[in-house]
């Protein structure tokens, strides 16, 4: 079999790389990304807890609202009680008829990231021109709504097309988060130029932890302690990206919130949390640029 390949990047071994610090020193980066999303009633795509039901399936599209009506409020009480910023994976069409979610990011000061316009549809599925649009629609709505547009982007479901990195370049994105290879920014080509992909966990993140394999929050809660022990240890030898990705309808049900704070909470409480970079993926992604050519793989 003839491997075919996607082009957009080299192998490149961690422990082949150069070496060099984050800023002041510190050789952990640490964010958590809060996914904001919004689902067409009675069609598309759509998370679930449990079995499918027939269209419009109330049950499982009144479970993913209750994640915009309440479990948002909480994770941003908790975030504010911890003092860690966010960044905002932030469907566009909630801008248009929850403007309160987008005044409370702006008046938080966190970072806004694209996320498509809403998580009923997949990337993959559009043609060059639909995805384009849609692309250039969710970064205005954006803009608008919150007082900053997106220079990060992460596609609905992590789903691209063959050519999504080159529109997203095109449009004026510095990074993308949907290809989880790396502990490590890197940089990937795309046909007007290179464009950085960041870090993103597909494992301490609470939907497929919870929701695809149905583990319990106890495991979640285990896995975010073991996870940042573990990159701390690693980040000796090499600087790290270490992210935890929550879902509005998942970590902000009260159960899971409450295994999502204690492991929080151990974090924020290690006696080596002050070595670590609290920050978000656009500042992660503007320092790796300003780093000196070759430095990035």
């Amino acid at each position: 079999m003839q491997l075919k390949s996607h082009k957009r990047y080299d192998y490149s071994p961690i422990v082949e790389r150069p070496n060099f610090d984050w800023p002041d020193g510190k050789r952990l980066a640490f964010y958590v990304a809060l996914n904001i999303e919004n689902f067409s009633f009675g069609e598309g795509l759509g998370h679930t807890p449990t079995a499918l039901g027939p269209q419009p399936d109330v049950r499982n599209f009144a479970w993913r609202d209750y994640g915009l009506r309440v479990g948002i409020w909480r994770l941003f009480d908790m975030m504010e009680e911890l003092g860690l910023p966010m960044c905002h994976l932030l469907n566009a069409s909630v801008c248009q008829t929850m403007p309160q979610i987008p005044n409370k990011i702006r008046q938080r000061g966190d970072e806004v990231v694209g996320h498509g316009f809403t998580n009923s549809e997949r990337q993959s599925d559009m043609d060059e021109a639909t995805e384009r649009e849609m692309i250039r629609h969710a970064t205005d709505v954006l803009a608008n709504a919150c007082g900053q547009r997106p220079y990060g982007w992460m596609g609905p479901w992590i789903a691209e097309t063959h050519v999504t990195p080159d529109l997203l370049k095109e449009a004026g994105y510095k990074f993308v988060m949907d290809w989880p290879a790396d502990d490590q920014p890197f940089w990937m080509r795309t046909r007007s130029g290179p464009i950085l992909s960041m870090p993103y966990p597909i494992e301490i993140n609470d939907s497929p932890v919870m929701l695809s394999r149905t583990q319990p929050a106890t495991d979640f809660h285990r896995m975010i302690v073991d996870q940042f022990d573990e990159m701390l240890h690693q980040s000796k030898a090499y600087p790290l990206v270490f992210g935890i990705s929550l879902h509005t309808f998942c970590a902000g049900q009260p159960f899971r919130l409450l295994q999502t704070r204690a492991a929080l909470k151990a974090i924020v409480n290690h006696p080596a949390f002050d070595k670590v970079w609290v920050t978000t993926p656009g500042q992660i992604a503007a320092y790796s640029a300003s780093l000196p050519s070759s430095t990035v793989p």
